[in-house]
C-alpha cells in the first residue's frame, strides 16, 4: 500500500461514487450508461492512435472483461430500478471486496496475510452496514436483493479479469484504452437497436452531465486498473469501495443530508480496516 496506490484508488472511488450517483439520479439508467461508456469510447479512441497495440495475451482478458462488463451494466440498472441508491449501492459494493479476494486466490494464486484479510472484512462491513440504516432496510424489494447479489459477483469476475489482464500487458494505458473501446459495442448496439430515438434525444437533452459522467466512469475504472498492476487486486477492490463513503460525504457537504451515526460508524470501520492493511499486511 504505498502512496501512489492509495492515492490513485482514493480518486477512483470518488469519481465512482460521482458518476454513481449520476447514474441514480438520472432516471433512465440504461440510456445514462449507455451514454457513458459512448463518451469513455469516443475518447479512448483518440488516445489509441498514440499508443501500441495490446499484447496479444492481453487480448482474451480485454474480450472477456468487456462481456462481463456487460452483464453488469445491465444487472447495475437492474438494482437501480428495484431499489434505493442507498441500500442496494453499499450491498454489491461491499460485497464485492471479499469475493475478489477469493477469487485472486483461486485464479491468481494470490494469498493475503491475516492483517490485509482482516483491513478487507473492516472495509466490507463498513460499506455494508449503510444499507442497513434505513427504517425500510426490511422492507427492501427481493428483487433489489437479488440484483445486487449479482451485481456483487460481476464486479467480483470483471475485477479479477482486469486484474491478470492489466499484469500481462507491456504497456498498461493501451490494455485500458482498449477495453473502452470495445465496452460500449454490446451495450451501444442494443441501444441503437432497440432504442436508438429514445437514447439520441437523451444525449441531446443532458449532454454535458452525459460528458461529465462518461469522462468520471472512465477515469474511475482506469485508475483502478492501473492500480491493479502495483498491488493485490483484492486490496485495490477494498480501497475503490470506500466510493460508498466518499458519497455520503458529498451528500453531507454539498447536498446537505444528515452524516449521522450509521454514516459516522461506517467511515470509523472504513478506516480501521485501511489502518490493518497499511500497518498490518506485510
Amino acid at each position: 500500500m504505498t502512496p501512489l496506490l492509495v492515492g490513485l484508488v482514493l480518486t477512483a472511488a470518488v469519481l465512482h461514487a460521482v458518476w454513481n450517483a449520476m447514474v441514480k439520479s438520472g432516471g433512465t439508467p440504461e440510456l445514462s450508461i449507455a451514454s457513458y461508456q459512448l463518451v469513455g469510447s469516443l475518447v479512448c479512441i483518440l488516445l489509441a492512435v498514440w499508443l501500441p497495440f495490446p499484447d496479444r495475451a492481453a487480448w482474451p482478458m480485454i474480450i472477456g472483461s468487456v462481456v462481463i462488463h456487460n452483464f453488469y451494466y445491465f444487472a447495475l440498472a437492474r438494482a437501480y430500478r428495484a431499489g434505493d441508491l442507498s441500500q442496494v449501492y453499499p450491498l454489491f459494493r461491499g460485497a464485492a471486496p471479499v469475493l475478489v479476494a477469493c477469487g485472486a486466490a483461486v485464479v491468481a494464486h494470490e494469498y493475503l496475510t491475516p492483517g490485509t484479510v482482516a483491513g478487507i472484512v473492516f472495509i466490507s462491513l463498513g460499506v455494508m452496514s449503510l444499507a442497513f440504516r434505513t427504517a425500510t432496510f426490511g422492507a427492501m424489494p427481493h428483487a433489489a436483493i437479488v440484483w445486487g447479489a449479482v451485481t456483487a459477483v460481476l464486479i467480483a469476475a470483471y475485477t479479477v479479469v482486469d486484474g491478470l489482464g492489466i499484469r500481462t500487458s507491456s504497456n498498461k494505458l493501451s490494455y485500458i484504452v482498449w477495453l473502452f473501446i470495445l465496452e460500449v459495442v454490446p451495450i451501444g448496439t442494443i441501444m441503437l437497436a432497440t432504442r436508438r430515438a429514445q437514447w439520441f434525444d437523451y444525449m441531446r437533452a443532458n449532454r454535458w452531465t452525459v460528458v461529465g459522467g462518461g469522462v468520471a466512469s472512465s477515469a474511475a475504472y482506469g485508475l483502478v486498473i492501473y492500480a491493479m498492476s502495483l498491488g493485490a487486486m483484492a486490496v485495490v477492490s477494498s480501497l475503490r469501495e470506500t466510493s460508498v463513503i466518499f458519497a455520503a460525504i458529498i451528500g453531507a457537504l454539498f447536498l446537505r443530508e444528515p452524516f449521522g451515526a450509521a454514516r459516522i460508524r461506517a467511515a470509523a470501520l472504513v478506516a480501521v480496516g485501511i489502518v490493518l492493511m497499511r500497518w498490518l499486511g506485510t
